[in-house]
């Protein structure tokens, strides 16, 4: 078996070669250093196994230990290039609470000299993992090409869901056809080509002298012509209060002309505008044409980095608590397998537990008399 790396904590693993392993076992904190990001405070991270788990020790990851705050934090391993081979990266998840804004991916790259050097400048092959914008969310995969961060041209699903507590597992598996795929909890959500759904080599450009014709429309909708305004809408939202009448003693000399108060208007039904309809006219909106890209040239060699040296974590989380956990790089996806054991004994476990909370919770809104406060056995036991 070839091995480049395997951190401290790693498993026995099938045959292929492993070019990095984390499962955060004792001294993993000698093993990687917490990045900088100018003057900014960052989080701190520490070691967790969450709410749920199989083996407090065996299952304890890194994880993020605060709310609202950018976390920094990277190791490196022996240099290596995925040229000519298969390049699998895989590794676990686990949001204990709704992240709501921010992300769980990581970053591998070219070797650094000095990890505390590692911040959001740092220039990374690959971008891969869980993000979320509020309501946004997709799995990121972004690869470096000639010193730009090309993302896919249309995202990929997002699996991290609402199941807080339960581990995911992402793995990536990047080909030299130029072919990547993309897997999460074992099952593969895409699967294609990287010159074909991200655009690394600009085949097609806008044709920057196209120019929007003068009867294009681009409103969707427009006032109904035939929505007239009925006879009896008012749109005087105060009027005069008839009722009222001048003050005894007012002297229109010292106290100037007297002007009845206004009112709010009974009747008042609101500015008044014709409904709106689709507009026959409509085109859509107007963009430039594509024209093929006379600088255009192909490359077979999309998916080839000559450097890989180091992986980290650069995310903001609005909610903090997420443990990443059981890392492996490597050109096999047997040793990834091997690796998913772990993943799936702990996800079992995970998804257990939750059902019975869930079921738990479910029965105590039913029957509210014998809810006992979360206490369960043990607790009332204890009283």
């Amino acid at each position: 078996m070839q091995r480049v790396l395997a951190c401290a904590g790693a498993a026995a693993l099938a045959d292929g070669r492993v070019f990095f392993s984390e499962t955060f076992g004792e001294g993993w904190e000698s093993r990687w250093a917490v990045g900088s990001w100018g003057s900014a405070k960052l989080g701190r991270w520490g070691a967790g196994a969450g709410r749920w788990f199989r083996d407090e020790a065996a299952d304890r990851g890194l994880q993020t230990s605060e709310d609202a705050n950018h976390f920094l934090i990277a190791t490196s391993f022996e240099t290596f290039s995925n040229e000519g081979r298969d390049l699998v990266i895989q590794y676990q998840v686990k949001y204990e609470q709704d992240v709501m804004i921010g992300g769980g991916y990581l970053k591998i790259g070219p070797k650094l000299e000095d990890l505390t050097t590692f911040g959001k400048e740092t220039p990374y092959n690959i971008m891969f993992g869980p993000d979320q914008w509020g309501d946004n969310r997709k799995t990121q995969l972004i690869f470096n090409y000639k010193g730009t961060p090309v993302a896919k041209t249309s995202d990929l699903s997002y699996r991290q869901g609402n199941d807080f507590g339960v581990s995911h597992l992402y793995r990536m598996v990047l080909k030299p056809d130029n072919t990547v795929r993309v897997e999460i909890d074992e099952a593969t959500i895409y699967e294609g080509s990287i010159k074909e759904d991200w655009d690394v080599l600009k085949k097609w450009i806008p044709d920057l002298d196209d120019r929007k014709p003068k009867d294009w429309v681009d409103i969707s909708e427009i006032e109904d012509p035939e929505d007239n305004k009925p006879d009896d809408w008012v749109e005087e939202k105060r009027i005069v209060d008839e009722s009222a009448s001048k003050p005894d003693g007012w002297d229109e000399e010292d106290d100037g002309e007297w002007i009845a108060p206004m009112k709010d208007n009974p009747a008042y039904k609101g500015e008044w505008s014709a409904k709106k309809i689709t507009n026959p006219a409509y085109r859509g909106d107007w963009t430039f044409r594509m024209i093929a890209n006379p600088k255009y040239v192909d490359d077979d060699m999309v998916y080839s980095y000559p450097n890989f040296g180091f992986l980290g974590f650069d995310v903001y989380q609005e909610k903090g608590g997420t443990i990443f956990d059981n890392i492996i790089v490597c050109d096999d996806v047997a040793e990834a397998d091997e690796f998913a054991k772990r993943w799936r004994a702990l996800n079992k476990v995970e998804k257990a537990r939750r059902k019975e909370e869930d079921d738990a919770r479910t029965a105590g809104s039913a029957h509210p008399e014998k809810h006992d406060g979360g206490l369960g056995a043990r607790g009332r036991a204890e009283l």
